[in-house]
């Protein structure tokens, strides 16, 4: 226990040191222990007296972080809950297909990727969390955008997001962790609504790689509802070019009615979780095959789409589902 303002930091383990002047490959890199509520022991039911332990860890600094800078307390306590009003009275989210969801033990979790803003991201990880009978946490890979920004980035950090990056998504499928990756990144997240619910590119399968390598199953997940939030009819390419931004979107209601345009219009949403696909199968070496590796990509790829418009026909509305 540490005392002043410091928090607990989780230490790695690690196996015998490399030597000095050499870097360890990917597949050595050190394993990442988790933090849990238990770890600083069960957080209260009441929220009244779960805010009070909150703030007396913060004073005391009796709380672990793990070395991602994922601090359970503050996710549980502070951004769930606004989350969950969102989840529950906004979109009014219904889930399909949580016994898809490993139990225990790493697994990365592919999703299709829309909205103007990340939202899905958000509501899916949410979905895992609160549907998932063990409440296991999805750790979601961010563009580097993300962690540029400064508030956002503080955010990501705490509530156990990282950069899309292969070292830090192995070292946390290694750990056991449930690991979240949007593919189609920007491509999808700014497409035009005149392209909704069709998937983009999904570059060259380094999400594929990253899951041989680990041994770990791969589960393909679809969102319905989140395309509708914001309707993108435009694109203001200079202003994005000066903002440092990939788009500055054009939608029916922003900028026209400034603040009040970025409010979500409230669609009725669906999350689907599929069949795991497995990769621990395959013969050692398989993450060099590049041939396999695309494959093994389009076949996920198109598993989402098929979800998706298997969902898409048997929705009654964008806004009753």
């Amino acid at each position: 226990m540490t005392s002043g303002s410091s928090a607990r930091v989780i230490p790695l383990h690690r196996g015998r040191s490399a030597p000095r002047g050499t870097t360890r490959p990917d597949r050595d890199a050190p394993v990442v222990t988790l933090p849990t509520s238990q770890d600083s022991g069960p957080l209260p039911t009441d929220p009244v007296a779960r805010v009070l332990t909150f703030l007396r860890h913060r004073l005391t600094g009796d709380y672990p972080v793990d070395e991602f800078g994922f601090d359970v307390e503050l996710t549980e306590t502070l951004l769930l809950p606004p989350l969950r009003v969102l989840y529950d009275k906004w979109f009014r989210v219904s889930t399909h297909g949580a016994e898809n969801l490993p139990r225990r033990g790493g697994a990365l979790l592919v999703s299709n990727h829309s909205g103007v803003l990340p939202i899905d991201a958000i509501m899916v990880g949410l979905a895992v969390h609160d549907e998932h009978p063990e409440h296991r946490y999805l750790r979601m890979l961010g563009a580097d955008l993300v962690f540029k920004t400064p508030l956002l980035s503080m955010l990501a950090r705490k509530s156990g997001q990282t950069l899309a990056c292969h070292p830090d998504a192995e070292r946390l499928l290694r750990a056991g962790e449930l690991v979240g990756v949007w593919p189609e990144g920007f491509k999808g997240v700014g497409k035009p609504f005149s392209s909704r619910y069709k998937l983009q590119r999904f570059g060259r399968g380094g999400f594929v790689a990253a899951a041989l390598r680990t041994g770990v199953p791969i589960v393909p997940c679809a969102v319905v509802g989140a395309e509708e939030i914001y309707p993108k009819i435009g694109d203001i390419r200079p202003l994005a070019r000066l903002l440092g931004l990939p788009y500055f979107p054009v939608t029916p209601f922003f900028p026209l009615l400034g603040a009040l345009g970025t409010v979500p219009l409230p669609t009725k949403w669906h999350i689907e979780f599929g069949e795991p696909i497995r990769t621990d199968t395959f013969d050692a070496g398989a993450h060099d095959d590049q041939l396999l590796v695309l494959n093994l990509t389009d076949q996920i790829r198109e598993a989402i789409q098929h979800m998706l418009y298997r969902r898409l026909a048997q929705r009654r509305g964008i806004f009753r589902g």
